[in-house]
């Protein structure tokens, strides 16, 4: 206010915005990526070593102390849950970049959709992996102070950091002999792959098909997902009732999560380059096989749109 009692001028909105980053800086918007770097290696360290100091100081040599360690452990958790909620994130933007990837037109808003969910993905990783190196650092601080090994309540913890690359190199190595032990286990034959949705009911269609292909294919192999239910629980009945030999495919829960692990096992299924492939309705998983397919330039029959 001024002397006589009148308001002072507000300043312009542009002059609100140039004060607003002169104090702040530039921040990102809610639907922007963030172009900010992540913390430092050494100023990470340091915020966990300080984190830590300063309640023992404080909770030391008082009535708190006996409450001290569940407090510390607390610390290093609040980063554990952080990574496990940015790889449910991860998640949802590998769904959704299939997704993209299926509607792509050729237009130039569906190419930077993509783009932009691309680009999301690589700074959710940017962001996991920093929070792993504070719950890595915080949880060394735990062992230093308290003598004993930080470990999650629930679950199990991922150290990539010590993930070296001679690790990776073994672990690859493991991948490709059991991919090719997965090939030698698959008998000989005309390999027939078929997928389809947990709760497609048509078995007479199922059974017209298959019996049309091995009567062109005598040696054929059965590949099936291995639903309990479905079009490919329907495929493996009659493979056991025709005395065809088949293999099931499941996917590989105990190695991935439950939203990525059916499209890992198509990647497994386009590896060993079936004869053919055979589609029935179902979901995001058959689309993503009839895409990776095509790729291949496996042959597919494809009956989604029935």
């Amino acid at each position: 206010m001024t002397d006589d009692n009148r308001e002072e001028p507000k300043g312009s909105q542009f002059s609100e915005l140039l004060q607003e980053l002169e104090l702040f800086g530039r921040r990102p918007f809610d639907d922007e990526l963030d172009p900010r770097p992540l913390p430092e290696g050494r100023l990470v360290e340091g915020a966990a070593a300080d984190s830590f100091d300063a309640m023992i100081a404080c909770l030391g040599d008082t009535r708190l102390e006996p409450d001290l360690e569940d407090l510390l452990w607390g610390f290093t958790n609040v980063f554990h849950r952080a990574v496990e909620r940015i790889e449910r994130d991860l998640d949802g933007n590998e769904l959704g970049q299939r997704r993209l990837q299926r509607e792509q037109d050729g237009s130039e808003v569906k190419s930077v959709e993509l783009e932009t969910a691309i680009a999301e993905g690589r700074t959710m990783i940017e962001r996991r992996d920093a929070m792993e190196a504070f719950r890595e650092a915080f949880a060394e601080q735990f062992r230093h102070h308290l003598r004993k090994p930080w470990l999650p309540r629930n679950g199990s913890m991922l150290n990539r950091r010590a993930v070296t690359a001679a690790v990776i190199e073994s672990r690859e190595f493991v991948n490709d002999r059991r991919h090719a032990d997965a090939k030698l286990l698959v008998p000989p034959g005309e390999r027939i792959y078929l997928s389809g949705g947990a709760d497609y009911p048509d078995h007479r269609k199922v059974w017209q098909l298959l019996d049309k292909i091995h009567g062109r294919h005598p040696q054929m192999v059965l590949l099936h997902g291995a639903s309990r239910t479905g079009a490919e629980h329907i495929s493996a009945l009659w493979a056991r009732e025709r005395k065809v030999p088949q293999v099931p495919c499941p996917p590989d829960f105990s190695k991935h999560s439950r939203g990525s692990a059916p499209f890992k096992r198509n990647d497994q299924v386009i590896g060993l380059m079936p004869r053919g492939i055979i589609i029935f309705p179902g979901g995001g998983i058959q689309d993503n096989l009839f895409d990776k397919a095509r790729s291949a330039g496996i042959p597919v029959i494809d009956h989604r749109r029935e």
